[in-house]
């Protein structure tokens, strides 16, 4: 019997501050050269660094694809491996973005939670994947930075009920090129929408009985 097609959704970044050429996007994009596997159908989106257009546009990603799986890469300039965010913050976001706009309540959901886990493993996934032997390093963090990657994080597990992830990558060359990212991400993803089905044959399973 053919597996279902089963849509995923990815985000890059557009340009910010100091980051003309955001890395985010354009791991995004080899990982569209690459694809996932057969029986997923990949999205692609960037999102501009503002919080409105963010507000407006992840629900409507949502709608239109009813993805297994959404997830959102971001660049950290911090950063020197690619970073499995555990979980979104719901308030501390105080920095402007490309149209000088940040929430008047500093907050994305006003009176939701103040954080929220991805129902994801992140654990597990970044176990796995460093074991696949690639080249990149991959590590885990439950503090997205209280900018616009972890208010997209947070507005997106609130809209899905903990099914989404975020992955930070380095700007390219620091130390990765386009194309380790984009390998990183397919594996990623790939680790990822496995753990999820996992954890839901268990729940399948649990409602059986």
């Amino acid at each position: 019997m053919e597996k279902p097609r089963r849509a995923v959704v990815v985000t890059g970044f557009g340009p910010f501050g100091e980051h003309a050429v955001n890395a985010s996007w354009i791991a995004v994009q080899e990982l569209e050269k690459l694809g996932l596997r057969d029986d997923v159908d990949l999205h692609v989106y960037e999102v501009p660094v503002e919080y409105q257009t963010v507000q407006r546009l992840i629900p409507a990603l949502w709608k239109k694809h009813s993805p297994q799986l959404v997830v959102h890469v971001g660049v950290s300039g911090m950063a020197t491996t690619v970073t499995l965010e555990k979980c979104g913050h719901n308030v501390g976001y105080k920095g402007l973005d490309n149209c000088r706009f940040c929430p008047g309540s500093q907050c994305c959901v006003e009176g939701g939670p103040e954080c929220i886990d991805s129902i994801i493993d992140m654990d597990t996934v970044c176990r796995r994947v460093s074991a696949l032997g690639l080249d990149v390093t991959v590590t885990i963090s439950k503090d997205a930075g209280r900018y616009l990657c972890d208010f997209t994080y947070y507005t997106s597990l609130y809209q899905s009920r903990g099914r989404s992830a975020f992955v930070h990558v380095p700007p390219l060359g620091k130390p990765y090129s386009a194309e380790q990212l984009g390998r990183a991400l397919q594996a990623i993803i790939e680790e990822m929408l496995d753990v999820l089905e996992h954890s839901e044959d268990k729940i399948n399973c649990q409602h059986e009985h």
